[in-house]
């Protein structure tokens, strides 16, 4: 006579759905599947945080599974162990019967294993007169088997998660080295605060802005929270890189051009090359006493900076700002929509240079209703521009400061 499987749970432990769910699940393992039950128990242990069960609960797991005695898990074979709670303890280090039965229970409602409860609660097995095993009360194995694509792949997603996240801590790590040894680097190398870079007083402001950033970062975060993170440090990098790039092309100037030049005149000695470009280099300057570059490059700070200490500037960016030319184009939209008028943007643009002008914008924007007349500010401030009392520093720096009192009183 084939007997009756038991469902229901002795004693007082009541039946959920969920353990309904559990056992339709033991019973649709397919009979050709093999699984490696140390595999299958490698991966649940890395997806313990998605299954809601402890270290504790998985000690005891990997106890039962000393007790099949094959390795693989198959779908034809009776998968049900059947150890008392006395050879459990042993087998789980000494672990309390109280807290054995605790962590059965949740092995149990997490759908690792099925209860198959005899009448009087032992578990036992009987065997026939082969000395075959015919019917077992225990713990039941198959959602092992049936659920072992789903532990694969929650382990595998964790995995990926945990590279993702150990690379973005990789990536803010050496972003931090490298603004903190590049800012010193500016600093101890002196480098002019007008002509060609940032001066000690500006580099201040710049190590400013990357503490703010560093501020930011959580003492525990996951990789959503520290990407845009890492992204403000890269952009500040870079940007502080090329500070010191340009500063160092503009202490030696033109280095690719009279190596060109040298090479022209090795070819073609007679052609009076030489005097051509110095003409032009003269009439340039006689136009224009300051070169349009050396001029964005006394007033530009790092865009990364500049986007941190006024980040509002960013929603008007049709496609975010990733470069400086992104963000003129989006301070011409913000002059606009502040009331600026065109003369009075074309002045600031004319005395303060094209980039600091727009950061200034952004710094109007920033600051909302705290400046009745957009307008009327710029023009007081490119007054301040043409006799030599304007400098972008101060009201970065107050802007940055700003930002940082905001979040601490979050």
């Amino acid at each position: 006579m084939q007997s009756h499987p038991p469902t229901t749970p002795f004693g007082r432990r009541s039946l959920t759905l969920a353990h309904v769910a559990s056992q339709m699940v033991a019973t649709a393992r397919p009979p050709e599947k093999i699984v490696h039950k140390w595999k299958i128990f490698h991966a649940i242990c890395t997806a313990r945080p998605r299954l809601g069960v402890s270290e504790r609960a998985l000690s005891v797991l990997n106890a039962l599974l000393t007790f099949h005695p094959e390795t693989a898990l198959t779908g034809e074979d009776d998968l049900i162990v059947f150890p008392s709670n006395h050879q459990l303890t042993r087998r789980a280090h000494g672990m309390p019967a109280s807290t054995l039965r605790r962590h059965l229970a949740v092995l149990v409602d997490a759908g690792l294993i099925v209860r198959r409860d005899s009448p009087n609660g032992k578990r036992y097995a009987r065997k026939d007169n082969a000395g075959e095993i015919e019917l077992a009360f225990g713990f039941d194995l198959s959602p092992l088997v049936v659920r072992s694509e789903e532990f694969e792949s929650l382990a595998a997603d964790i995995e990926a998660e945990a590279r993702a996240l150990k690379l973005v801590r990789e990536r803010i790590t050496l972003c931090r080295r490298d603004i903190a040894k590049m800012i010193a680097t500016g600093i101890e190398e002196a480098v002019p605060t007008r002509r060609g870079g940032l001066g000690p007083a500006d580099w201040q402001v710049v190590h400013v802005a990357f503490r703010t950033i560093v501020d930011q970062i959580p003492r525990t975060a996951t990789r959503q929270e520290l990407e845009p993170i890492a992204d403000e440090l890269s952009q500040l990098a870079d940007d502080v890189l090329n500070l010191l790039e340009a500063h160092i092309k503009s202490k030696n100037p033109s280095a690719n051009e009279s190596h060109s030049e040298r090479h022209i005149q090795n070819s073609n000695p007679e052609a009076p090359i030489d005097l051509e470009p110095v003409f032009r280099e003269g009439r340039a300057a006689g136009a224009e006493p300051q070169p349009q570059l050396t001029r964005v490059a006394e007033s530009s700070y790092p865009l990364g900076m500049v986007l941190s200490a006024c980040s509002d500037i960013v929603d008007y960016a049709k496609g975010g700002i990733s470069n400086w030319r992104d963000f003129l184009a989006t301070a011409a939209v913000v002059r606009s929509m502040l009331g600026i008028s065109p003369s009075a943007w074309d002045e600031a643009q004319k005395v303060m240079g094209e980039v600091p002008a727009a950061i200034v914008v952004a710094c109007i924007l920033q600051r909302g209703t705290a400046i009745n007349s957009a307008g009327g500010y710029l023009r007081g401030l490119t007054r301040k521009a043409e006799v030599g009392e304007f400098s972008l520093g101060p009201i970065l720096m107050a802007q940055i400061n700003s930002r940082r009192r905001d979040k601490q009183r979050a």
